[in-house]
């Protein structure tokens, strides 16, 4: 897949869940078994937003990346390494009890992110 293509379905996904995690997260985490029983709480899921959106406007911004550059092969590492990020710290809500319910979907969400960015690290080389 050209780094084009990857870029933007990576970022529309990050996008996604930027814009669902600042709009909407009363309704959003309970799905993972999670209650934003105040402000702060549903702050912090708005400031989860930054991060997430800010990865999507990078990778919207650099989506014009030649194919097969040294930049290229980073910044898929660097995803590929965020998503790793994403495994670790969903699995351990998973295993602790914080995520339960839908909870699962989001590290096995982020081993597929990873396993897509892995591949796309793998097509710059």
């Amino acid at each position: 897949m050209s780094n084009k293509r990857f870029l933007n379905i990576h970022s529309t996904i990050y996008a996604v869940f930027a814009i669902v995690l600042f709009v909407i997260p009363n309704l959003f985490w309970p799905f993972y078994g999670l209650q934003l029983n105040d402000k702060y709480a549903v702050f912090l899921s708005q400031h989860t937003s930054i991060f997430l959106g800010g990865i999507a406007i990078i990778g919207f911004m650099l989506n014009e990346i030649p194919d097969k550059s040294a930049l290229a092969k980073k910044f898929m590492m660097g995803l590929m390494l965020t998503n790793i990020l994403g495994v670790i710290i969903t699995l351990y809500a998973c295993i602790i009890g914080v995520f339960y319910g839908f909870g699962w979907s989001d590290p096995a969400f982020f081993v597929f992110l990873t396993v897509l960015s892995f591949k796309q690290w793998k097509n710059n080389k």
